[in-house]
């Protein structure tokens, strides 16, 4: 008598941590100098499977006006109708797509990101910084990733020329997440 027992592979849940993950961005200001700020409320979930890493799944979004870039000024600009529009569009969402390109720690996730009510196609390079448990028992999870986007495909096209050439400020973005995630239990 033969038996055959099926395993289905576990696919864990993880939330994103907000008190230790981290959304920033950098752009170019007056082609000279490089602007950073970050958004401090970002929340989610990512599902993995470690059996086949290829299956995770994962869902971010990022609070608008909690954009930070140590200039209250610029902050409530880019908060307003000529940028972000956070009455309007109040989150930035992240929702994966796929997986490819695993190779140890390292892999590219791809997804539809939309900012400003537009939905692009995002490429993500991510690196899987380890895992941990907490003093309290629970097990953690780190990630870094990063992406370059164009703001102006997003709709973000306000801008002002400068009298020596060249714009206020740039159209690319570079965005960098730091992200430590808790496994649900």
């Amino acid at each position: 008598m033969s038996t055959t027992t099926t395993t289905t592979p576990a696919t864990t849940t993880w939330s994103i941590d907000p008190a230790h993950s981290h959304v920033g961005f950098a752009v170019k200001h007056m082609m000279i100098s490089t602007a950073k700020g970050r958004f401090g409320i970002v929340r989610g979930t990512v599902r993995s499977d470690d059996a086949d890493p290829a299956k995770g799944e994962v869902e971010v979004e990022i609070d608008v006006d909690s954009i930070e870039t140590g200039e209250a000024k610029r902050d409530a600009h880019l908060k307003s109708a000529d940028f972000f529009d956070a009455a309007t569009h109040p989150t930035i969402t992240f929702k994966s797509t796929r997986v490819t390109g695993v190779k140890g720690d390292q892999f590219t996730l791809v997804g539809d990101l939309t900012i400003h009510g537009v939905t692009r196609e995002a490429t993500l390079d991510v690196t899987s910084e380890g895992r941990a448990t907490d003093p309290w028992g629970g097990e953690r999870a780190g990630y870094t990733a990063a992406t370059k986007i164009s703001r102006k495909e997003f709709g973000l096209n306000w801008n002002q020329a400068l009298e020596t050439g060249g714009v206020l400020v740039g159209d690319e973005i570079k965005i960098s997440l730091d992200l430590e995630l808790v496994k649900n239990s």
